[in-house]
């Protein structure tokens, strides 16, 4: 049974969390061979400035401006670099 976990800053919609444990839930089954009942995925979102790169606590609204830069199509940043799987 793969236990997924996902870290994002807050800011994401349902909709598009709801998106992302779907499209996680493929990629497991797909590359694990293992059914979608098996698949566990813990998403948890960390409150503005609870997560520093550097030392430096990272705010939701820095990550707006560089939407622009790093969209994905929602007007938001992407957040791969908040982001870790195990």
């Amino acid at each position: 049974m793969p236990v997924i976990q996902i870290h994002l800053m807050e800011g994401r919609t349902e909709a598009q969390k709801e998106a992302l444990m779907r499209e996680v839930t493929r990629a497991a089954v797909d590359t694990l061979g293992v059914k979608p009942e098996s698949v566990r995925i813990l998403l948890q979102e960390l409150r503005s400035g609870h997560f520093a790169v550097a030392g430096e606590p990272k705010y939701v609204e820095e990550a707006g401006k560089r939407a622009g830069s790093s969209s994905n199509g929602t007007g938001q940043a992407n957040g791969h670099e908040n982001a870790t799987a195990n």
